[in-house]
């Protein structure tokens, strides 16, 4: 059954919850898997050994970040048939997810960016990008040839993610440091500048999800009235324009961008309903109908 204007109407009185519900879900994803971790050396409960790089639940699921093993690959390092499981485990995962579900549900340094980010917004900071966002991709190569050339994990020693990741484990004030200078930097010099237009990992995770299942759909794009506020939450707004802007049903609604991050902020503050979670096959659109007219079934 189509939802009709009335509804739709009423649906955009929401609560403070429901403007913040998938924000709240990956703030809760983040801190869960950190204290997962954590649980181990905080109170002897080992459910996860090791790190987002590579670990070990409940003693029997390898997981190993794609990431740090192509890295190991192109070094020429021989890895064990665990290593190579749990990597193909974590792909075909973030295949499905959407690969740069990495960056808004469980990388740390996203809460420093989106931190940032809130803060530009609401002190009016402006200040323009430095960099363009495929040098996350030229890192991302530079990686690569690193390792290549090194035999060895190079990046990984000034990769602000492996080190956040490691040290919040361990235990460091180093990440604290590292998250405290994207902080700023996202804040006072570049906006959005590394998750956006530098790291690495997340160039990584969006090839990816190139042919990602879930997606996020501006399925019901007729009702939309120019409000830019999905524009001005996203991370990536560059990716909404293609979808929200179609013109008739021949262009999908659903956004199929591989730098989408799947944050679902887009969802969260639309007060006319337009996005929603969907699967990449989904290309209907809702079509607005007048007021006296019934819904169809």
């Amino acid at each position: 059954m189509q939802i009709t204007s009335q509804q739709h109407l009423f649906a955009s009185k929401r609560s403070w919850i429901q403007h913040h519900k998938w924000l709240l879900l990956r703030r809760i994803s983040q801190l869960s898997i950190f204290c997962l971790f954590m649980s181990g050396p905080w109170f002897d409960l080992w459910i996860i050994k090791g790190n987002l790089s590579s670990s070990l639940t409940l003693d029997t699921l390898p997981l190993s970040d794609p990431f740090i093993v192509t890295q190991s690959l192109f070094a020429g390092q021989l890895l064990t048939s665990v290593t190579l499981t749990g990597a193909l485990i974590v792909t075909l995962f973030y295949i499905f997810a959407g690969g740069r579900v990495y960056c808004s549900w469980l990388c740390p340094v996203n809460i420093a960016t989106d931190a940032s980010s809130w803060l530009r917004k609401k002190f009016r900071i402006k200040s323009s990008s430095l960099f363009a966002r495929n040098t996350r991709y030229w890192l991302l190569f530079t990686a690569f040839v690193m390792a290549m050339i090194t035999g060895t994990l190079s990046w990984e020693l000034i990769n602000p993610v492996t080190l956040v990741q490691r040290g919040l484990i361990s235990g460091l004030w180093i990440s604290a440091a590292i998250m405290f200078a994207i902080f700023l930097f996202d804040l006072f010099i570049s906006r959005n500048a590394w998750c956006g237009h530098l790291c690495p990992v997340g160039a990584f995770y969006s090839l990816l999800g190139r042919l990602g299942f879930i997606r996020v759909s501006a399925h019901n794009r007729a009702n939309c009235n120019d409000c830019m506020d999905c524009f001005a939450v996203c991370p990536e707004e560059q990716v909404i324009k293609p979808a929200l802007r179609g013109t008739d049903q021949l262009i999908s609604p659903v956004i199929l961008d591989i730098n989408c991050t799947n944050c679902g902020r887009c969802i969260d503050v639309c007060n006319k309903s337009v996005f929603k979670f969907t699967h990449r096959f989904n290309h209907n659109t809702y079509v607005n109908k007048p007021l006296n007219q019934e819904p169809s079934q």
